[in-house]
């Protein structure tokens, strides 16, 4: 199988999987079985890292030169590392890339890391942009990864966060506006407790949440949103993504609410659908605000989501084979047990 590049869109999973079949993506270490998801791709953390005491662009150079300008020291992760709160790091990744002409890429965080208030953002070699893979790229992948509410526990081979490939310029196909559910039962949020535990981002199930969120409850329809503080919500609707398609939530205008939404912003085709069995998910904003307090109402618009094709239809959606998030409504990430 080749891959149309001619045809602009998203590639599916067979597409991806071509790619790595003929080695314009590799791996240090053999894929994982369910690593290519119905659009897009989860990328490994490798076992060497940085504590770096800045942020930072490569620019026209390597990362790994820049790194030698603000790294305060290497890490190991073979064992485990525990990825401090407040703190930034740099991570080799285990995917290399060498994408054919007319292909890019685009990276986000996973849905669980952005649901833990864990920033991550996509580095190339000579990269001008986070997270954003120029056409024709051939290297090495970097994360860096800034925990704001918890400390994480992560290991070779922890993943936080996705790669989604694109031949072209895809058409945006639409741009939904996304509102915030404060009606919705006795529960309708939750923030981060500031001085929790570690969260070990590889045990699935493996917490309990009341040592780790304060449950917000319903008072006039309204939430205040205190300055620094963290909270997970849902949206007011429900959120559906065709099978030919797949969609980015993207942050708010500051130009209507001084916070910021969604971390982790890909979608990928099949969720929420009926054919999918997930009709009725929500959803689920990551929320943190600003310098300024501000007052959130029910049914407000916090978010977009924007749907682009597919190049193909892809042989699997979102959901088949299990999914933590498929039909959910308000949600804590996979980390947690049930509230």
């Amino acid at each position: 199988m080749t891959i149309d590049t001619h045809k602009p869109g998203i590639l599916p999973c067979q597409g991806i999987e071509t790619l790595i079949a003929t080695g314009a993506i590799t791996s240090a270490t053999p894929f994982d079985a369910d690593q290519v998801q119905p659009a897009s791709l989860d990328l490994r953390l490798g076992a060497r890292g940085w504590r770096v005491r800045a942020s930072f662009l490569p620019g026209r150079r390597l990362v790994a030169d820049r790194i030698a300008d603000v790294s305060m020291h290497t890490i190991d992760l073979s064992g485990g590392y525990v990825l401090e709160k407040g703190c930034v790091y740099i991570v080799e990744l285990q995917e290399r890339l060498a994408l054919p002409a007319g292909l890019i890429a685009r990276a986000n965080p996973k849905s669980s890391t952005g649901r833990v208030d864990v920033f991550v953002r996509l580095l190339t070699d000579r990269g001008a942009v986070f997270d954003d893979v120029a056409g024709g790229y051939e290297g090495p992948l970097y994360l860096e990864i800034a925990p704001q509410t918890f400390s994480i526990l992560v290991r070779p081979g922890t993943r936080l966060n996705q790669l989604r490939l694109k031949a072209g310029e895809p058409p945006r196909l639409e741009t939904r506006s996304v509102g915030v559910d404060l009606m919705g039962g006795d529960i309708v949020g939750f923030r981060g407790r500031r001085h929790a535990g570690v969260v070990d981002l590889d045990h699935i199930d493996g917490h309990d949440p009341r040592d780790f969120w304060e449950p917000l409850s319903l008072r006039r329809g309204e939430l205040l949103l205190d300055p620094g503080e963290f909270y997970i919500l849902a949206s007011s609707d429900d959120v559906e993504i065709p099978v030919d398609q797949a969609a980015e939530m993207t942050p708010i205008d500051p130009s209507v609410g001084e916070f910021r939404v969604h971390y982790a912003g890909f979608f990928d085709p099949g969720f929420g659908t009926d054919e999918a069995h997930g009709a009725g998910s929500k959803g689920v904003l990551e929320v943190r605000t600003h310098d300024t307090p501000f007052l959130l109402e029910h049914g407000q618009i916090v978010a977009r989501l924007v749907y682009e094709p597919l190049t193909e239809r892809p042989t699997r959606l979102y959901g088949e084979g299990g999914s933590h998030y498929q039909r959910q409504g308000l949600k804590l990430s996979k980390h947690f047990r049930p509230w």
